[in-house]
This record gives structure tokens, sequence and C-alpha cells, in this order.
């Protein structure tokens, strides 16, 4: 592919409004549509890293003529426009609040296109080896025996502790009933986003399940009704994502008024009740851009950290500060021997572009995480880690994730359970002993989300953890979900949140110990009913969910198998 005369061409094209021509040329030698389509659901193949490669080069050769970043974003908002990736406003914003980074961290980057496509795609760009980013982190200390998961079945002659997650709020302040759903835009239902065509196409009182964000009417209903119905919470785990999906308009101001705004809300109806935060990708401006400490200057995290430590303040002890200042991560006490820990994932995503410059256990973390591990072993504790982005996930980076699932496998013994957000959907992650991997270790549960955002029913979880006596374990004994059925709430004007299943019932488990979950997979890989069992909770029982076929169901399976990122070929042979 000769980029120089492609350049030329698209120069030309811009400058004499002949953007048809040069479009279909493009198009004839990638299909733009179905890649951007890739890169949007996580899916890639080799095609989307070939536009990748292409666009990485095309904006270093203009660097090379001496084109501003300015010009750069420029002609990056037209492509967008001319292939109507998205409407002009949201090219526009886009180039503007993310893409100037992104052009910024690919002028000073030593990596090649590949590498750098390889890093932000993943897997399909298997000729995009960097070294840089492949680390791997010691874990304190090194040699020490390792205590094995507790195989015990939970007491259940003790009162169990009520643990509530609440995930993906979403909160959208500019949410308008009426207004259009159906807008072509990452988030609509806004007066912004114009009239609706039919009826069909406004937005629910409600909400809506096309990509529509939270009004507060939902929010705070649903807030209500866990107050009213759960007056027994022991402890809230609140795993992140508080702003809307309006990424390209973000403000830090926005993102901070609406941080203000939910954390007084949850201190408002769960009052006495201790919450233990995370941070979720959106809680940054610009969307999953944190900064590590080499960054420059102005793109330090403390406008964000320093006000999470604020809000944080109400729930958690002074000594947490410091390493919420430093990257929205602490460690402290729920009771007596029981410890949680929130990590912030962010600094996995690949998403965090960021991280392309050095991506190795930004703010020492990881490091940090291990040796909280280490002082918890030795003082007898037992832990749950909470987090937002699953580390299993496609856009968690491998080093980062096969780090974090060696300090899972050393410390089994210790950590009883793990919670993480951001997916939206009802799943859970496996871990297995990396020396036998048909042994499960570790489970990792991924909450449903408040916002309906998109093709789902709003949704909360409970949890039921081994209670108070000398040898409990914290395990986790049961969860259930409660939900609303949206269309039904819009229909009737009442939402009525029921629950919709609990575990061990829905699925037959006897507990909920990895093997118990381990032996759910063997068991849905054989059994369709339980599948589509599995399946309807996925989304939980969505109108509008899609159609699963096989390579869905395959999928979905191997992404509860694979807790740790890219090693699918492990644990879904």
């Amino acid at each position: 592919m000769n980029y120089d005369q492609w350049i030329s061409d698209m120069k030309n094209a811009f400058e004499h409004g002949n953007y048809s021509k040069w479009a279909s040329s493009v198009n004839k030698q990638m299909n733009v549509e179905e890649m951007v389509q890739e890169v949007n659901d996580l899916y890639k193949s080799s095609a989307s890293c070939i536009g990748c490669k292409f666009l990485v080069n095309m904006a270093r050769i203009m660097m090379q003529k001496g084109k501003s970043n300015d010009q750069i974003l420029d002609i990056g908002t037209k492509i967008c426009n001319v292939f109507k990736i998205q409407t002009p406003r949201v090219c526009e914003g886009v180039m503007k609040i993310i893409g100037v980074d992104v052009v910024d961290v690919v002028r000073h980057s030593n990596l090649k296109g590949s590498q750098i496509c390889r890093f932000f795609l993943g897997q399909p760009c298997v000729n995009g080896y960097a070294a840089q980013h492949d680390w791997n982190i010691t874990i304190f200390p090194a040699k020490e025996p390792k205590i094995r998961h507790p195989l015990t079945k939970p007491s259940e002659k003790v009162p169990p502790l009520k643990i509530l997650q609440i995930s993906d709020t979403h909160f959208d302040p500019l949410y308008e009933v009426g207004s259009n759903a159906d807008c072509g835009e990452p988030l609509c239902c806004r007066a912004s986003s114009g009239t609706p065509n039919s009826t069909k196409s406004a937005a629910g009182k409600w909400g809506d399940y096309r990509k529509c964000d939270t009004p507060l009417i939902l929010l705070e209903n649903a807030i209500k009704h866990i107050v009213k119905t759960h007056k027994d919470i022991d402890a809230i785990y609140w795993t992140g994502d508080l702003p809307p999906h309006d990424v390209w308009v973000q403000t830090r101001e926005d993102n901070i008024a609406n941080l203000k705004f939910t954390s007084k809300l949850m201190a408002k109806y769960f009052k006495g009740i201790p919450i233990f935060p995370s941070v979720g990708n959106h809680e940054s401006v610009p969307v999953d851009g944190f900064a590590p400490p080499h960054a420059p200057p102005h793109k330090n995290m403390s406008w964000l950290y320093d006000q999470l430590a604020v809000e944080w303040s109400r729930w958690l002890p002074t000594k947490t500060h410091e390493t919420i200042r430093k990257g929205a991560f602490y460690s402290t006490l729920l009771k007596k021997g029981f410890r949680v820990i929130s990590v912030n994932g962010n600094y996995c995503s690949r998403m965090n572009f960021y991280l392309l410059w050095n991506s190795t256990d930004p703010l020492d973390q990881l490091a940090w995480l291990s040796k909280e591990l280490q002082s918890a072993e030795d003082k007898g504790e037992k832990v749950h880690i909470i987090g937002h982005i699953p580390p299993g996930g496609k856009e968690c980076l491998k080093s980062w994730s096969s780090s974090y699932y060696d300090i899972i496998n050393r410390y089994e013994g210790t950590i009883m359970a793990q919670f993480f957000g951001h997916t939206h959907w009802d799943e859970f992650e496996i871990f297995y002993d990396l020396e036998n991997l048909k042994r499960p270790v570790n489970i990792g549960y991924i909450a449903p989300s408040i916002t309906p955002w998109e093709n789902v029913n709003p949704a909360y979880r409970i949890y039921y953890v081994e209670g108070d006596h000398p040898k409990t374990n914290r395990a986790i004994i049961d969860h259930e979900t409660w939900k609303i059925n949206l269309d039904e709430a819009n229909r009737n004007d009442n939402p009525v949140w029921y629950k919709a299943y609990s575990a061990k019932k829905a699925y037959n488990m006897k507990a909920l110990s990895p093997k118990d979950w381990d032996d759910l997979l063997t068991r849905m890989d054989s059994n369709d009913e339980l599948f589509d069992t599995f399946y309807m909770n996925h989304y939980r029982n969505s109108p509008v969910r899609p159609n699963c076929n096989n390579d869905c169901r395959k999928e979905i399976l191997c992404n509860l198998r694979s807790a740790r990122s890219e090693s699918r070929t492990d644990f879904c042979s």
C-alpha cells in the first residue's frame, strides 16, 4: 500500500470536495463500517488491525511532513464524517476530547505502527510484539507456601452478612422523556438527540433499552426500593461508572458534579451502611484516560483522585486517602479479620492510551496488592477484592492481566471472591490453578448494571456472605439478582422490582465455591436448557436481547472460563 499516494489522494479529495471516489477506493481495500463495528464490540480481526496500521502510518507520515496535531485531527474529523462513522458533532467532539491525546501519544511513541495497533487491538495484530509491554512483577514474597482455597461448605448456622453490589449507574442528568431514543449516536434520550420519528422512537419515562442511560427517576427509585426491601444490608460494594456515555462532550467539571451528586445520593439513603467504592473507566475525561505518573504534568489525575478521596471519606478511614490520591485504590477492614481491597483496573485497559508509553505496573499497584494480600495472609484475614474492569476481558492488557492472575493464584486461600462491573451483563470469571488448569481456585463475580444501556433490564445484586463465627472464611453462600422489567415499567408507569433469581436455585448448585461454578460451566456446555437460563439472566430477560447461536454460546462459555486475557486457547480448548 502506497501511503504517500493515499495521503496525496486524500488531500486532493478534501481540498476539492471529491470525497466519494476517494472513499470508494479506500472501502475496496478495507471494509470501514465492519472494522468500526469490530472495534466497538471488541471483536477484532486481522482486517481491523490492517485498518489501524493504515491510520497510524498515515498520521506518522503527516507528522513527518510537519503537520500539527490540529491539522491531523482536522483530517481525522473529515475521515470520520466521510465514512459516516458517527454524526458530525460526535466526530468533532471525539477528536477534540479523545483524539487530541491519542495523536500526542502516537507522536511521542517509539513503537512501530504494528506495535501500536497490537497494544490497542490485541491478538489480531499478531506481528506487533513489543518487549516493553511484555512484563511481570515479583510476587512478595515469591516462595511462600501457597494456602489453598477452602473446600469446606460455608456455615449457614450463623446469620449471614448481606452485601449489596450496585454498579454502572451511569446517571444522565440531561435525560429527557419523549426525546429521540434512536438518534444514531453513542448516547441518546436527550433534548439534543432530536425529535423522534415515531412514538416507538421516543424515550420512556423510566429509561430505554437503546443507547440511553439512567434518568434520575430510575436511579432514585432503585435506591429507595433497596432501602425499603433490604433493611439488613451490612455493606455495599459500589463498583464504578457514574457519568453517562456522552464521551464526545464531557468535561472534568461535569464528571466531578456527577460524582458529587451520586455520592451524596448514596449517603442520603444508605445512612450508617459502610460503602466500599471503586473507580470506573467513565469517571475520567477523556473516557478511559488514566494517566500514570510518567505522563506530562497537565495530564495529572489529581483533579479526579483528590475528589474521590473527599467523596469516599464518608465511608473510608483516613489511612486510605494516600493510595486513593495516588491512584484510586485502597485496602481497609470491613470487620475484624475481613478485609476489602479496591483496585483501579483502568491501568489494565488497552483503551487507556497513555499506557502506550509505559504499561509496566502503573503506580506499582500490583506490587502493592501483593504486599497487602501477604499482610492479610500473615494476620489470618479473609479478603474480598472489588474493582470495575474484569481482568479477563478482551480490553485488559495481557501483562497486567497475567500478573494479576498470578497474584490471585498465589493468594487463593486468602481471597474469597472478587467483584467487578463494567460489562453491564450478569456474568462471572473463573480463575484456575496455573499448575493444574483443571483446578478452579477463585471466582470473579461481574454484576449487572443499573443503566439499561443497551438492551438490558436495570438490576442490582445481593450477596449472602458467611457470617461471624471463629472459623469463618467469608465465603459467598448465595447471591440473588433483583431487576425491573423496563418495558412494563414504561407501559404501566410503575416500575416493579423483584427477585429475578438466586444462583443456587436457578443453576441447581450445592454451593458457590470455584469448583461449583466450574461444574456449572461443564453442565451448561451440554445442557441447552441450563445455558438458556443463564443467557436469559445474562440480559435480565430483556425482550430485546439478541439471539445466541452456537458461536455466541461458545464465546460466552469461553469468556466465563477465561479470567486471564489473551489466554483463550489455554482455557477453552
